[in-house]
């Protein structure tokens, strides 16, 4: 797998996949909702974590630059 995200990107994915997980916790979006924001949450990190996003690929997304290719 090529890297195909970058650092701003990555930093996003987190704290979006916090303040979800956050939300949640405190009861602020709880039930049906809660769980699908806490599974999207969920791939946000671990996108994160191995700086790939299968859903850039079909349409030729790429915010990794060249130096966070190396």
């Amino acid at each position: 797998m090529k890297k195909n995200m970058g650092n701003t990107d990555k930093i996003i994915r987190l704290i979006i996949a916090a303040i979800i997980g956050v939300l949640h916790y405190t009861g602020l979006i709880p039930g049906t909702l809660g769980l699908v924001l806490l599974v999207l949450a969920a791939v946000f990190a671990i996108t994160s974590f191995i700086n790939f996003c299968p859903l850039y690929l079909p349409f030729g997304l790429n915010t990794c630059s060249i130096k966070d290719k190396e």
